[in-house]
């Protein structure tokens, strides 16, 4: 159909116009390659001709390459337009493999026997012989190109290397699969790596004394330090996305006894979201020597309740709070509303929210404490939110010994002030963040979430789904002895750790996070939800672990000082009282404690003496702790 004048139509595009206008969107590397391709086909079936006449002028060669040149514009479209098609040009030569090769011996094949048969048609012939050396010249010139673009830009890769890092660190990589071959690959072409693969280790025995990429297998995980000093390694990568933690726990413990940086690479799941890349290897974190799985629960219900509602997290700026401000992002609410009494972790949250999602989150930041009842009910009435996630309390056990009654205004008066202004205002769920230490607890601060736990689990069934998830120490949280210890590495030690025998349970922040969405998802009210966090660990072997992970040596390079235990510090801690006991959820490793049945009007009535508890001196706060809670294990 012809154009329209004046319209912004355009006339029918001819085949030519379409090769064109291909061609114009090829970018600056596949142009040159094109034009490279030009010349050298034309040089292939020049030398073809030359050697079919064994290379002498005769009157027969002249007249065959008269014959060529009066067709050799359509014999160079044919085949520039066959690799066209086979996208030779679209393929990232320096990442080229058998299988690239493997199409230019196709495309240079086809393209032959089209010229064949058009020659046939423009009765323009060549000596039949011309058109096989011409293909095998054609195909050889074409490989040796794009491999040369592969090793120029090797020889380039080394060039910057020697210029801008001229200390190489030797490298060993654990794990000689897809992934080991993959980072030797990178390690190797990638001009920024100052990596230098020199060795593998495999439990493989099959692929002992193999080579991959040119780097030998030598060994099993057993041989790590003989295969280290022997080659003068500086970093070890363990490259076993799909191995289980406790797996990779075992090589890591192996590797972190040498002096090597350790490095790894995300699980699998992460590198299939986020892609492969040389930048995806990281530091190992004391995380990945936690000895378990970490716990990946399920989204889909979770969604279900969060999607399209106004959420309320008090503590939002808090490591569990803000974490889960994160999560909850991600499940499209109608609105998220952070309660925070910390400006500074207030503001830093919501920064990083609105940078990440823009106008696409609803969010508002409140500055307020949770022991003021009036400026709780003035949000609640303004914005009712439907779910609330309590994440507000003081947690140092320490601080909260020399000042109890300021554990009692926050932890249970606090607590108390928000779930009764979410009874009032019609909240659907309410999830307290509680603690392994609420379980026959030996300080203030676990006692005081105990009866925050009470308190929950009491007042459900007043409207509002109410419970509770109990969970031991959390990696890397404020406060917490990952931190601490890091900081008293880079002083040069000590690292101060209580007692040789103390062990805590510990879970990382995304974990903590996860399970307490989960919970309000599945929960019925009342319920007091635990996670299977593996075997606890002595805080002596992570102090240990975290000196090594540093790249030095306990107590060569750092002294472990220890302190004695500190005032209502347990040596180990508990997840559950031997009255509750567990049961099973339909979410693995997630359990339920039994029900203790609290009677709501004895329990509130205790709670009204709070007045006057505060009023009295620390140690009488203490014993009206302990008539709350008796399995508080005071000890004056």
């Amino acid at each position: 159909m012809p154009a329209q004048i004046g319209s912004n139509a355009l006339p029918e595009e001819t085949f030519l116009h379409k090769i064109y206008n291909a061609y114009i969107h090829l970018n600056f590397m596949a142009i040159l390659i094109l034009g490279l391709d030009i010349i050298l086909i034309n040089v292939a079936m020049f030398f073809a001709l030359w050697l079919r006449f064994d290379m002498k002028p005769t009157t027969d060669f002249y007249l065959f390459l008269n014959v060529y040149m009066q067709s050799m514009w359509w014999i160079t479209a044919v085949k520039i337009t066959t690799f066209y098609f086979f996208r030779l040009y679209s393929t990232l030569w320096h990442y080229a493999q058998l299988e690239e090769v493997f199409s230019v011996a196709v495309a240079t094949g086809v393209n032959i026997i089209l010229i064949i048969l058009l020659s046939f048609q423009l009765d323009c012939l060549l000596p039949r012989s011309c058109y096989v050396t011409a293909w095998v010249f054609t195909f050889l010139l074409m490989v040796f190109s794009r491999l040369s673009y592969r090793a120029l830009r090797r020889l380039n890769r080394t060039r910057y290397v020697k210029m801008n890092h001229r200390d190489l660190k030797n490298t060993m990589v654990v794990g000689a699969g897809q992934m080991g071959a993959w980072i030797i690959q990178e390690m190797k072409k990638n001009p920024h790596s100052t990596m230098r693969p020199v060795v593998l280790v495999d439990d493989d025995e099959g692929k002992y004394r193999s080579r991959i990429n040119g780097v030998p297998v030598l060994g099993n995980r057993s041989s790590i330090k003989h295969l280290v000093e022997r080659f003068d390694i500086h970093e070890i990568v363990v490259a076993m996305p799909s191995a289980t933690n406790e797996q990779l726990t075992q090589i890591l413990n192996i590797c972190s006894e040498t002096k090597c940086k350790l490095k790894t690479l995300p699980s699998l799941r992460e590198l299939l979201a986020n892609g492969f890349s040389l930048g995806q290897v990281r530091d190992v974190r004391i995380e990945d020597l936690l000895g378990r799985d970490t716990i990946q629960l399920t989204d889909e219900c979770a969604f279900d309740y969060i999607s399209g509602q106004v959420v309320l997290v008090t503590g939002g700026g808090g490591s569990i709070g803000s974490e889960l401000c994160r999560q909850i992002a991600k499940m499209k609410p109608k609105k998220i509303l952070v309660f925070e009494i910390y400006e500074n972790s207030a503001y830093e949250i919501q920064n990083e929210l609105q940078y990440t999602y823009g106008d696409a989150l609803d969010m508002q930041v409140f500055i307020g404490s949770i022991r003021d009842r009036k400026r709780l009910e003035h949000i609640f009435e303004l914005h009712k939110p439907t779910v609330l996630f309590h994440a507000a309390a003081h947690k140092h056990v320490p601080l909260m010994e020399s000042d109890p009654k300021e554990a009692i205004k926050n932890n249970i008066m606090g607590t108390l002030n928000t779930a009764q202004t979410a009874i009032k205002y019609g909240i659907k769920r309410f999830v307290l963040i509680s603690t392994d230490k609420a379980v026959n607890p030996t300080n203030v601060m676990g006692a005081t979430k105990r009866v925050a736990e009470m308190l929950v689990q009491s007042l459900n069934g007043d409207g509002t789904i109410f419970t509770a998830v109990r969970f031991g120490n959390v990696l890397g949280s404020n406060g917490s002895v990952v931190p601490l210890f890091q900081k008293q590495i880079a002083q040069g030690g000590p690292i101060t750790v209580t007692h040789p025998d103390i062990t805590r349970f510990f879970m990382t922040i995304p974990e903590a996070a996860q399970l307490v969405i989960q919970a309000g998802a599945i929960a019925n009210g009342g319920e007091i939800f635990v996670l299977d966090m593996g075997d606890p660990v002595k805080i002596v072997d992570l102090a240990k672990d975290i000196i090594r992970l540093s790249g030095l040596e306990p107590e060569i390079d750092i002294a472990i000082k220890f302190t004695g235990l500190r005032p209502g510090e347990k040596l180990y801690e508990e997840l559950m009282m031997d009255e509750e006991g567990l049961i099973e959820t339909n979410l693995k490793k997630i359990f339920i404690g039994k029900q203790v049945v609290q009677d709501k009007d004895e329990l509130l009535a205790q709670l009204s003496d709070i007045g006057k508890v505060l009023e009295a001196d620390d140690i009488s706060a203490k014993r009206w702790l302990k008539k709350v809670v008796n399995t508080y294990q005071l000890k004056e």
